[in-house]
């Protein structure tokens, strides 16, 4: 009878952690496919400039749009790997329709920040994005610098005097590239989900030999007083 309790406990913790793995296994299926779904609307035919904008219908809509940038622009510190340190150049930019937007021309090395990038006409295919970047941990941006550390949408608009909207370029006609392009993908969504998943059902494992060593013990220990 003394065994009872342990092995009541034992079951319901394996039954607790196998619960939650195969909760993460669900979690993974939903987000495989919520990458897919958004590679699949990332690489989509370009649609012109809505006219008014949704941040979470439109994230990652594809778009062409012609103007020019205005020479005012922002440095976002960033880093691409193999390359190193530089900075994201956002440029104020009109559209021939006369709406001002921000463009996100791409990666500058960190020796070509004060390159000196005077307005141009551009005709630009890419995708909106207002990314989730700011965090605790992101310094104030220098706006006196032109410097932000994290691209926050709202702060970039108010400063450049444009509209909220962030367009990353994909590619650029009509005038050479002044940065290399880093489009928009899903490789900087997380996805753990199999990880997770594999620590929980890894759990189990181990509480279940756990508790099945604990029973033999308290069995073994059973006999020997018996004797």
């Amino acid at each position: 009878m003394r065994l009872v309790v342990p092995l009541i406990f034992g079951i319901l913790g394996c039954a607790v952690l196998v619960t939650l793995g195969s909760w993460q296994l669900e979690r993974l299926a939903w987000k495989t496919a919520l990458l897919d779904e958004i590679e699949a609307r990332i690489g989509a035919e370009p649609v012109a400039l809505p006219d008014v904008f949704d941040v979470e219908a439109d994230r990652f809509l594809p778009v062409v749009v012609s103007g020019r940038t205005l020479g005012a622009e922002l440095v976002a510190l960033t880093s691409v790997q193999g390359v190193g340190p530089g900075y994201r150049i956002v440029s104020a930019f009109e559209t021939d329709g006369g709406r001002l937007i921000m463009v996100d021309e791409g990666f500058v090395p960190s020796d070509a920040r004060d390159v000196e990038r005077p307005g141009v006409a551009m005709s630009v295919v890419g995708n909106l994005h207002w990314p989730r970047e700011v965090d605790s941990f992101t310094p104030e941006p220098d706006l006196a610098k032109g410097l932000v550390f994290a691209r926050d949408v709202e702060v970039m608009a108010t400063a450049l005097g444009t509209e909220a909207v962030l367009l990353v370029v994909r590619d650029v006609s009509g005038t050479d590239l002044r940065a290399t392009p880093l489009p928009v993908t899903s490789t900087g969504i997380p996805n753990n989900h199999l990880g997770y998943a594999v620590q929980w059902f890894g759990l189990a494992i181990v509480w279940a030999g756990m508790t099945a060593f604990f029973l033999w013990g308290m069995r073994r220990g059973g006999r020997e007083d018996m004797t």
